[in-house]
């Protein structure tokens, strides 16, 4: 069932699979949202509408799973990761083992398993961790 939103200028229609905004038609998922915003001059009932089924997309660049080296592996748990999986699962060994230096936390203490990763550093910023795992992204 639709429902109809007003904005004083224009109206939306949400709940069905279009949806009209500010004259705009577009097709979209079952759900939106009403947010009351001031574009220019003020008027409430902006209808913002969730995007319909995501289409199934092959990972590519950063977020594409690939083989990785041992010491990686050993850090991680598996054999194929994404760049961004490896960021996210090298910062949860970080915080969970409370490796970030207490007076300045942009930098990392390397405990065994992140030298072997990061090149027998002691200690590495937080910058840097992306351009240290490369090699490890076979």
């Amino acid at each position: 069932m639709a429902s109809l939103v007003g904005s004083g200028l224009n109206s939306a229609v949400f709940g069905a699979e279009k949806c009209v905004l500010f004259g705009v038609s577009t097709t979209m998922g079952p759900a939106a949202v009403v947010f009351p915003a001031k574009l220019g001059r003020s008027f409430g009932g902006v209808v913002a509408c969730a995007p319909a089924a995501q289409s199934t997309r092959k990972a590519r660049g950063i977020t594409k799973p690939r083989p990785i080296s041992p010491e990686l592996q050993d850090l991680v748990g598996a054999s194929e990761i994404s760049r961004t999986q490896a960021v996210k699962l090298i910062w949860n060994h970080i915080k969970a083992n409370n490796l970030q230096d207490p007076n300045n936390k942009k930098i990392i203490i390397c405990d065994e398993k992140l030298k072997k990763i990061f090149a027998g550093k002691d200690s590495v910023g937080f910058l840097e961790i992306s351009g240290l795992i490369s090699p490890h992204l076979l």
